[in-house]
């Protein structure tokens, strides 16, 4: 009986750890999607101009890099969330800066409109991601292929605006690549693995 117990209590513990895993990288990406609609909606209002987007998106860039090499082992240690939650708190407070600092941009320019359909699209592939997350339908290393996938997203994008100018093939280029990555979010979350699945 004693055994058993212990065996109860320890099958418990992973289930809440497991929980505990998915939930925090479930939150991360929450905070993706939240940081690449502040930057559209900068872009939007014209608090930003194209080239303050771009660096911007460099800097989401490392971030996703981060949480894909946190995420490949399956699991997120305290360590590695922490670290992901200070870079996505100085990424945060680079937005606000970059938002109020007076500079602004033209976001009825065609350059400016391309920039804000991509960065919008980002938003939309990183809750897609979340979703995933949440429901169980994305497997922790799953999150993190598609978590490389955007950072490629990202620098794509912030090198195409860094000289403040987003051309018309610059942006077709991106939304062919962002079509791949948006195939690719959706094979993940409807193939047979789950986060669930995976860890039994």
């Amino acid at each position: 009986m004693k055994l058993l117990n212990q065996l109860l209590t320890l099958t418990l513990c992973s289930v809440c750890s497991l929980t505990a895993i998915a939930q925090t990288t479930g939150s991360e990406v929450q905070r993706n999607t939240n940081q690449q609609e502040r930057i559209e909606q900068g872009l939007t209002s014209g608090e930003l101009n194209t080239r303050e987007a771009a660096k911007l998106e460099k800097t989401e860039s490392r971030i996703d890099r981060t949480e894909a090499a946190a995420q490949k082992d399956g699991v997120v240690t305290d360590q590695e969330a922490a670290r992901i939650k200070a870079e996505q708190n100085k990424a945060s407070a680079a937005i606000y800066k970059q938002k109020h600092d007076g500079q602004t941009g033209n976001p009825d320019s065609a350059s400016s409109q391309r920039m804000q359909r991509d960065v919008q699209r980002n938003a939309n592939q990183q809750a897609r991601i979340e979703q995933g997350v949440n429901s169980g339908s994305l497997t922790t290393q799953e999150a993190a292929k598609l978590e490389r996938g955007q950072a490629r997203e990202s620098r794509r994008e912030a090198r195409a605006g860094a000289n403040g100018h987003v051309g018309a093939a610059e942006q077709r280029n991106i939304q062919q690549k962002e079509d791949t990555q948006s195939g690719k979010i959706y094979r993940k979350k409807h193939n047979a693995k789950n986060e669930d699945a995976s860890a039994q």
